[in-house]
């Protein structure tokens, strides 16, 4: 049987409201008597009730994170930022990844929300978010993050300067001297790969050939093939930009040390030690949780104004692989 908070009156030799004063932090107690209480907890192993004070406070003192993969760096400085707010607000974070599956998103939100989380931050793996409604009814606060819910749902959301990062990017190598300009993308049913595609094509304008695009799922294989079938062709790109570090680093795998003109979106380790390093266009994943976070924990201190939809800017980091001539 774990100890209770009598077993520890019952050691230090004081009244049970005298142990939970001391438990809580609450004044009241001599000091000699809480050190003895103290010596008590240490001695017994005794730890609080966290259940019973749940019920009490109405609050749990935890948020519930949904990221499509703990182990995307992305993510995973994403997630840190967020867990680093919450711990300064005295709050535990639960987090899971959804694995880019609607359903999944859907199955773990609501086992956060069965958990009494007292708020949520999202990276939606689907479009449709209606099933958060009667959460949201309730009064959980949930905060969109990456990309933005689906319609009819109008919560704080925090994203990126996609379509302005592709076009930067790609007006970059045009400025070099390159006129075929290839594009590998995520899935297009994902929000930031569909952005990323609408700024490169936008500042390619008549320049844009659909043959030097390919929107699949970074993998080796899929990455080989699209470049393979483009490199192929009469006229070959001599310049690549990759819509996400994953793409970023497949493809230079595929590449194999062939120099390549190439701008990537999303840093990544290392990208500096290559030769030539890699440019890029640089998000701040740790900004983008802790904006996410301050947002959530001001809805939980009572703020309820309109739905905030903060854009946050992204760089160009010029490295070499990116002012390579065609």
């Amino acid at each position: 049987m774990r100890p209770t908070m009598k077993d520890v009156a019952s050691a230090a030799g004081v009244a049970l409201k005298t142990v939970s004063r001391v438990v809580n932090g609450e004044p009241g107690v001599r000091p000699a008597t809480a050190d003895r209480v103290r010596a008590a907890i240490d001695r017994l192993g005794y730890s609080r009730n966290e259940s019973a004070r749940v019920l009490r406070r109405g609050r749990t003192s935890t948020v519930g994170l949904v990221i499509e993969d703990v182990a995307d760096p992305f993510y995973a400085g994403l997630g840190r930022a967020v867990e680093s707010v919450a711990a300064a607000h005295d709050c535990l974070l639960l987090s899971a990844s959804s694995s880019e599956d609607p359903a999944r998103e859907r199955e773990l939100v609501r086992a956060f929300c069965a958990r009494r989380v007292d708020g949520l931050i999202v990276v939606p793996a689907g479009a449709d978010h209606s099933y958060l409604r009667p959460e949201l009814d309730a009064g959980t606060p949930a905060v969109f993050v990456d990309r933005p819910p689906g319609p009819g749902l109008d919560v704080d959301t925090v994203l990126a300067d996609n379509a302005g990062g592709a076009a930067l990017a790609t007006r970059h190598l045009l400025a070099h001297g390159h006129r075929r300009i290839a594009f590998l993308g995520d899935q297009p049913t994902i929000f930031t790969a569909a952005r990323r595609l609408h700024g490169y094509r936008a500042a390619l304008g008549r320049l844009y050939d659909e043959r030097l695009v390919s929107m699949r799922a970074p993998t080796l294989d899929s990455v080989r093939e699209a470049l393979d079938r483009m490199l192929a062709l009469d006229r070959p790109p001599t310049a690549l930009f990759t819509g996400n570090g994953r793409l970023t680093v497949t493809a230079l795998r595929v590449l194999a040390g062939r120099p390549a003109a190439l701008v990537g979106f999303d840093d990544f380790e290392l990208a500096d030690l290559l030769r030539p390093a890699v440019t890029v266009v640089a998000q701040d994943p740790a900004r983008m949780g802790r904006v996410a976070a301050e947002l959530l924990f001001r809805r939980l201190s009572g703020d309820d104004g309109p739905a905030e939809h903060p854009v946050l800017p992204v760089a160009l980091v010029l490295r070499g692989s990116g002012e390579l001539p065609p």
